[in-house]
């Protein structure tokens, strides 16, 4: 046949053509994208606190033996296995997850041990083929005791592995490190709190079932983020807390220095949760280069691998650094504001949930893990047991067990026989033929008392834990102690019902308002060289007064934005800018302690100095 052609259809093919509404075909194929992108991928399970794509990174690194006393792997090991064997999608997805589970800015728990570049803030990770990685101590307690059966396994993808529903979780991980994701018609926003104060509401709700939201409160005040900062208003998380919904503020932490002896500064040293200093260093430059910010006059990152947050604002001298904070706050990201919405998955289906419900499906949760846990350890000892008191029958009269077994045609036969003799079971048999010789001694028959001992023990206690709700209850709430006493961490954020400093500028005023008064002040020349300034139009001290080590030999009365001269023995004047100088108390010593050298503030010839301060106005009286 010439190619190109097409092979007719055969003679007995009857053509079927199946009509379709348009609109019915694309609200089914939507309603299974919307299916999918809710339940497996962008909506935690309110359970363990997990995406499936988190739980799945988590899962197969425990699978691969990645724990955090094993060596690092390259992370590409680890997002290879993850997308052949669980995850059906693409290599990157995988690997940024990987990735913000190991940031400790973005995890008030990391997961994962990165050892390489996983970025910054204002910067994004090295490649997977650079950056290596293992589970972090605390990962380990979310998939503790998975092959004790303390959870469902489902299938993967394509059927050839198994993988868990949801990891056991033994903390309640979605309220400590929060989640965020935008799904089909609704999103999730939940904020990272601190660990102990989760557990600690936690217990209290295990004691308690009945608890108010007061009374959790007590315990869970408040978010708690990974970088520090301020939250500034408490309404608003009390109503996430209460309703699942609310919004709050979160600000730097800043506080005013001196940069130099004749500037000041604001140094920021903690930032709003998920805000880089780059960003704000390029909004502030942003904003003075429009001229909507005026009085900094430059922003330098001293932020390195060795040195913690430092982002120092540099004023200009003649404004007012709280006034300008105030600004800052208002125009630039140095004050943040968070939305909560906590969106979670609760049997399988999408629910808004405050801080008691979060808190009662983890702890529902947690009592059918430590149920199941309990129910599979104690049918293992049973078993054991089961074997032990077997041999410790054949080793009461070891000699006929032997003749027995000697006497028989093969071992099936043998197995027979033991068991009708001695009225052991099939499996008890079995092992007794599987036992080698040298384990049937007097010496192994004590240990053999010993071990079924301890085991009758164990079954014991685990019996009356399945059957006392209580004892269940507190088991948990025992774990839970020990979560809190080898992994909990200060708080880092500190809350605030307002403000918490009275706001000195109001929003939008000109520029005027943010800068310093032009009020009367004293300007003073010591003996030793030093110039200051202090407010009021009186002397600080008469001009002969004379102190240990210094004196004022001149002084001068000016204005705070005013401008005087300094006489030198050059027989020069120059110009000296009052506002540039240090501003001491009106209680100063006689000695300008805190005062500038001089030649801070002019430049001297070799061997020039100066001899006094003077006014720029005709009855100035030059030398006081």
């Amino acid at each position: 046949m010439a190619r190109g052609t097409k092979t007719p259809p055969p003679e007995d093919f009857e053509e079927t053509i199946i009509d379709v509404d348009v609109s019915e075909e694309m609200r089914g194929s939507f309603l299974e994208y919307a299916y999918s992108v809710i339940y497996s991928r962008a909506i935690p399970d309110a359970r363990d606190g997990l995406k499936p794509v988190q739980r799945r990174i988590l899962f197969q690194m425990q699978e691969m033996g990645l724990r955090p006393d094993r060596a690092h792997v390259k992370c590409g090991r680890v997002v290879g296995d993850v997308m052949g064997k669980l995850h059906p999608h693409g290599d990157g997805a995988i690997y940024d997850t990987l990735v913000r589970m190991a940031q400790s800015w973005a995890m008030r728990v990391p997961l994962v041990d990165g050892h390489g570049n996983f970025g910054s803030l204002d910067a994004g990770p090295a490649a997977y083929r650079y950056t290596e990685c293992r589970m972090a101590e605390p990962a380990t307690l979310l998939t503790g005791s998975l092959d004790e059966d303390v959870v469902d396994m489902v299938a993967n993808y394509d059927g050839q592995f198994e993988q868990p529903e949801v990891l056991p979780a033994t903390f309640p991980n979605l309220l400590v490190n929060g989640s965020s994701g935008i799904a089909v018609g609704m999103a999730t926003n939940m904020a990272p709190h601190n660990l102990g104060e989760v557990i600690e509401a936690t217990r209290y709700l295990i004691a308690n079932p009945d608890a108010t939201l007061d009374d959790l409160m007590r315990y869970v005040p408040g978010p708690d983020l990974p970088s520090g900062g301020r939250i500034v208003g408490l309404d608003g998380v009390r109503d996430a807390y209460e309703t699942g919904r609310g919004a709050f503020k979160t600000r730097a932490t800043a506080r005013v220095e001196n940069i130099t002896a004749r500037r000041k500064g604001i140094v920021i040293t903690e930032l709003p949760y998920m805000v880089g200093p780059e960003r704000v260093r390029e909004r502030i430059v942003d904003l003075v280069k429009n001229k909507k910010l005026n009085g900094v006059a430059d922003v330098v990152d001293y932020t390195d691998r060795n040195t913690s947050l430092r982002l120092v604002i540099e004023l200009k001298s003649g404004f007012v650094p709280e006034a300008v904070l105030e600004e800052l706050y208002r125009l630039t990201p140095l004050e943040d504001s968070f939305s909560i919405n906590n969106v979670a998955l609760v049997d399988g289906q999408p629910r808004t949930l405050g801080l008691k419900e979060l808190l009662e499906v983890f702890v529902k949760h947690r009592l059918d893990v430590v149920r199941r846990r309990s129910e599979f350890r104690r049918k293992k000892a049973e078993d054991r047991l089961h074997l032990v008191d077997g041999l410790l029958v054949a080793l009461l009269d070891i000699d006929e067990v032997i003749a027995v077994i000697r006497s028989s045609d093969d071992a099936a036969a043998a197995r027979d026989r033991l068991m009708q003799v001695f009225d052991l079971s099939e499996i008890q048999a079995r092992y007794i033929l599987d036992t080698p010789l040298r384990r049937l001694t007097k010496y192994d028959r004590l240990e053999l008392d010993k071990e079924a001992e301890q085991l009758r023990r164990t079954i014991s206690e685990l019996t009356a834990l399945l059957e006392d709700e209580s004892l269940l209850r507190q088991a948990i709430s025992d774990e839970l102690a020990e979560v809190a006493a080898a992994h909990g961490t200060p708080r880092r954020t500190v809350l605030l019902e307002d403000a918490g400093t009275p706001r000195t500028a109001a929003r939008g005023l000109p520029t005027s308002a943010l800068e310093i008064a032009d009020d009367p002040c004293q300007v003073m020349l010591s003996s030793t060289g030093l110039l200051a300034r202090t407010a009021g139009d009186e002397p600080l001290v008469p001009a002969d007064k004379r102190a240990k080590h210094d004196l004022i030999v001149s002084h001068v009365s000016a204005t705070a934005r005013g401008e005087i001269g300094a006489v030198t023995t050059a027989g020069r004047v120059i110009r000296l800018s009052v506002l540039d100088l240090p501003a001491l108390p009106p209680s100063a010593s006689p000695t300008l302690a805190g005062g500038a050298p001089v030649k801070e503030f002019i430049e001297l010839e070799p061997e020039e100095r100066v001899l006094c301060l003077t006014r720029f106005d005709p009855d100035s009286p030059g030398l006081a």
